[in-house]
């Protein structure tokens, strides 16, 4: 008896010590995460707030509440439209061109062709050059008077008004396009690295070809590199604003002028119940398409070895 009353008490004290401790380190842990967290909220989720109060709004001064009015004017906007129209177009164009390039570029640099340090180099490049200094290159190349346009006089062609006419958008793609290739590259280089060598092995003596290969393993494998590269580059479609804005100014031609250039000229007359119902509109829909890829890469992806 006594032997189990010591055993329990012991137990008893082993328990205490152990809810002491786990309490000790929740509130450690809950220390380390609180300015974080404080962070989140001051600088993400109270602005987010903000932005839906002001979008419900008449104004900021009179506070008069107008529910969906700001959203019903926002969609019959003209300029908006315009800009959304868009944006659309550049991110259908821009999107997948970079994401399919990019995983093209990686399988050459797999093979491990002569000069592909020279070719990595030259898409990497963007990455450590100042976005002034690539606007720079684009105006010396695309300017009316610039080298493209000597070229092509040169050859017997005529000049081209390059960002004040409808092949202002291929300009801005091209520059989209190698800003954002080479990143886009070395993560598909990785993940084609990663892919298990012994199911490829298994592959070639089945006396499977190349492309069943390609699509049948590799794509599986590098299904959710391909979501975050889409990702990726629809984020960075939507801040393609920075480079049309330092080429162009506030009110580029027609085919390049943006969501973000909407957004900040509304920012400039202090609209900011247009701006706000415009944010949130964005933000679903954005919302709402990396859902349907994270629930289509899911689907794609299931039966892959994690």
């Amino acid at each position: 008896m006594r032997k189990n009353k010591k055993g329990k008490v012991s137990a008893d004290r082993q328990h205490k010590y152990a809810t002491r401790r786990t309490r000790k380190l929740k509130i450690s842990s809950g220390a380390y995460i609180a300015p974080s967290f404080l962070g989140v909220v001051a600088f993400f989720i109270l602005p987010f707030l903000v932005v839906i109060y002001y979008s419900l709004v008449d104004n900021p001064i009179s506070n008069n509440f107008v529910f969906l009015d700001n959203f019903k004017n926002i969609i019959g906007n003209a300029s908006f439209r315009t800009a959304v129209r868009n944006t659309f177009t550049f991110a259908v164009v821009a999107v997948p061109l970079a994401v399919v390039l990019s995983l093209l570029l990686a399988i050459v640099l797999e093979a491990k062709l002569p000069f592909r340090s020279q070719f990595r180099t030259f898409f990497l490049s963007p990455m450590m050059v100042p976005v002034a200094s690539i606007v720079l290159i684009w105006q010396v190349l695309f300017h009316y008077n610039g080298a493209i346009n000597e070229v092509l006089v040169a050859l017997g062609g005529g000049k081209i008004d390059w960002l004040k006419s409808d092949y202002a958008l291929i300009v801005v793609v091209i520059l989209f396009l190698w800003k954002n290739l080479g990143y886009n590259m070395i993560l598909f280089m990785a993940a084609l690295a990663s892919i298990p060598k012994d199911i490829l092995e298994v592959a070639t003596l089945e006396s499977a070809k190349p492309l069943q290969t390609f699509f049948y393993i590799k794509i599986r494998y590098l299904s959710s590199t391909l979501l975050f590269v889409t990702i990726m580059s629809l984020i960075n479609s939507f801040k393609v604003f920075r480079e049309v804005y330092l080429l162009t100014g506030d009110y580029p031609y027609d085919s390049i002028y943006t969501l973000q250039h909407f957004m900040n000229n509304k920012f400039r007359s202090l609209d900011y119940q247009t701006l706000s119902a415009a944010a949130i509109l964005m933000a679903l829909v954005m919302i709402a398409i990396i859902g349907i890829l994270f629930v289509a890469e899911n689907r794609f992806g299931r039966d892959v070895e994690g």
